[in-house]
């Protein structure tokens, strides 16, 4: 057998799905603190969807490869890091360089994966698990009996939301397109045709009195309609900008609007809260952040072991494939998220 070779996913500039390159290379030694993942599931996220394009707001400069988080086997550990971890399977967010065979991250980035978890189910669930548990639990702080609206609730973010909601007791209205609706009715959810229904109307003849929670991925002008529909006290977490993946123009300007609209509307004297999630909040205090993201995937993880939720998975295709796994993912056809193995 010949030594390990390190396969990884390149984006060189601004380039259809089609022109992401993939290059070979000598494996990653793990530097002090460190330890090499070799990498067993990473997957298609809206992040590298707006990369590809140059729109994610802090994306490093062309070359770099992309991959917003994995989950892998410890393949070697680095100087100052216990020897034991490797081969242990642990999950890690690393924004970018996911989409690789091998990843030396910072050991302390690094969280257990529960056993008899499976890696791809356990990837899906690294971003997005954390994304809908911090929205729902320390933003919304959603409580047993409350409703909740949740957009694209067939997506990455928006399945695994509305299963931690139902699984605390909360009513869940969900849109997504009718190919889905079948599916959201069996986990509970009442689904709305964002395509066709007048979304606004239709949730306001559900909930008449409004909703206690909007989780908002779309943004755009459209976040004006989720604010209206808050019932006194509600909350509104705007966690995304989906409506402006194609549009041209500034990276940073649809994040800046929904962040001032934001700030504009806490300071209304109404009861109601508007956040902007970024799972990266908090990043430059790297003890604190490490130690409530350890908290967090690890609740999110064991729900997973337990049964409690699954991951909603929409195919799984190897690294060589790429292209194709981003046309996938999207084409918007699909439920759950679309993994990369080696």
């Amino acid at each position: 057998m010949g030594a390990e070779q390190l396969t990884q996913v390149v984006l060189p500039g601004k380039v259809e799905p089609e022109g992401l390159l993939i290059r070979h290379g000598a494996v990653p030694v793990p530097g002090p603190g460190q330890v090499v993942i070799r990498m067993e599931a990473t997957g298609v996220s809206f992040a590298e969807q707006q990369m590809r394009r140059g729109k994610y707001f802090d994306q490093p400069p062309f070359p770099f490869s992309p991959g917003y988080d994995l989950v892998g086997t410890v393949h070697a550990t680095g100087p100052g890091v216990d020897p034991d971890l490797a081969g242990t399977r642990v999950a890690a967010l690393v924004k970018v360089g996911g989409w690789a065979s091998h990843v030396a991250v910072a050991a302390a980035d690094a969280v257990p994966v529960p056993d008899g978890v499976d890696a791809a189910e356990a990837e899906a669930l690294v971003t997005n698990g954390i994304t809908a548990w911090r929205m729902l639990h320390h933003m919304a702080r959603v409580k047993a009996g409350q409703t909740v609206l949740v957009h694209g609730a067939n997506g990455g973010v928006g399945s695994v939301l509305v299963q931690f909601a139902r699984l605390a007791g909360v009513k869940v209205i969900g849109t997504a397109s009718p190919r889905h609706h079948a599916a959201l009715r069996e986990r509970g959810v009442t689904p709305v045709d964002y395509r066709s229904e007048d979304v606004p109307a239709r949730v306001r003849e559900i909930a008449p009195h409004g909703v206690d929670a909007v989780f908002d991925h779309v943004g755009g002008p459209g976040v004006l309609d989720s604010w209206r529909l808050l019932a006194p006290g509600g909350t509104l977490v705007s966690y995304g900008s989906a409506s402006t993946r194609d549009v041209g123009g500034s990276k940073m300007w649809p994040v800046l609007k929904t962040v001032g609209r934001v700030m504009l509307w806490n300071a209304l004297p109404n009861g109601r809260h508007a956040y902007f999630f970024n799972v990266w909040a908090g990043a430059r205090r790297k003890d604190g952040f490490r130690a409530r993201l350890h908290a967090d995937l690890t609740e999110v993880l064991d729900a997973l072991r337990r049964g409690d939720i699954d991951a909603p998975i929409a195919a799984r295709m190897p690294l060589a494939r790429v292209a194709e796994a981003m046309r996938l993912a999207e084409s918007g056809t699909v439920a759950g998220k679309v993994i990369l193995t080696p």
